[in-house]
């Protein structure tokens, strides 16, 4: 499936050219694996995930999905996928929510001992602490890079204003997002919705399943 197109009511250009040149591929549903490498039924079903990852027992991440169903082979390869999307949250070194991540769907998939996580559909990425703001359709996260990139549409908004392109490279918490090709147009944003300052007052240590 191809990424949307904007209806671009801040920037008025028709971008015939760039359509011309720039073909992307964005998916809105999970990425399927072939049915030999990880089993077809569910080994596993988790209800209400709340899942944390701490250091020196200090929370650094948070995932709480809704679902998540994991599929596994015999040569150790694992699927594990959240049909009802995700909320993941990072912390800064501080202790202070920095870095949230939602998405309609998301899966995580060990194969041949090559990790990846992958976000699809209405991903929305905000930095509490910058009030940035960033959406796409879909995401990928390096876990071993610390990165998070896409190739599809992307729009940021901050306090400093508005910009919009195709892909996206940024560290795991969204400090630094750079758009890799973005539009030629610029416009201000007079105010920003985006709330900053976020203090998460509760420590999860490890993980808490519901099943």
């Amino acid at each position: 499936m191809s990424c949307k197109r904007p209806y671009n009511t801040v920037i008025k250009m028709v971008a015939v050219l760039w359509a011309a040149t720039i073909a992307v591929s964005c998916s809105h549903k999970l990425k399927s694996i072939d049915s030999e490498a990880v089993s077809e039924a569910p080994t596993q079903v988790v209800i209400d995930m709340d899942a944390s990852q701490t250091e020196n027992g200090v929370v650094q991440m948070r995932l709480v999905a809704k679902r998540m169903e994991r599929y596994e082979n015999p040569d150790g390869d694992t699927k594990e996928i959240f049909p009802e999307g995700f909320n993941v949250l990072a912390y800064n070194e501080e202790g202070l929510l920095e870095t949230q991540i939602l998405s309609d769907q998301a899966q995580h998939t060990v194969i041949d001992d090559k990790e990846q996580w992958s976000a699809f559909g209405n991903v929305v990425i905000n930095n509490f602490l910058k009030g940035e703001r960033i959406t796409t359709d879909t995401l990928y996260w390096d876990r071993e890079k610390k990165t998070i990139y896409t190739d599809c549409l992307v729009k940021l908004s901050s306090p400093q204003g508005f910009m919009q392109g195709y892909g996206m490279e940024s560290d795991e918490r969204a400090r630094n997002a750079r758009l890799l090709k973005p539009f030629d147009g610029y416009a201000i944003i007079s105010e920003d919705s985006t709330g900053t300052g976020y203090v998460d007052t509760v420590n999860f240590i490890g993980p808490m399943y519901k099943r």
